[in-house]
């Protein structure tokens, strides 16, 4: 059984707290990522098509994909970085087109 261990209503991260049948301790990290996936749907929608001179938002992308993208060592290497945010499974974090 599932016991909630604490909750971030503004981040929309909650932590469980449960035993596996192995007799095993897991605190599991949920985020809920709807809202965001919404936002960037709409930027990504509205965004200039062109790409301009300024600084260009590319992506949002939520807490708990970007500690993973941090624990896999993507979010450090920039070549890997723009190869995972150019990959189609990963076009609900952009906000506009465009290759990195």
């Amino acid at each position: 059984m599932k016991r909630l261990f604490s909750e971030d209503k503004l981040t929309g991260i909650k932590k469980f707290w449960h035993v596996t049948d192995k007799g095993e301790y897991v605190l599991e990290t949920v985020q809920q990522m709807d809202a965001i996936l919404d936002q960037n749907k709409r930027e990504f929608n509205s965004a200039d098509e062109r790409w301009g001179e300024k600084l260009n938002k590319v992506a949002t992308l939520p807490l708990s994909v970007y500690y993973q993208l941090k624990r896999e060592g993507i979010a450090d290497d920039p070549k890997r970085l723009a190869k995972w945010m150019n990959d189609p499974d990963n076009r609900a974090f952009r906000t506009r087109g465009g290759r990195l």
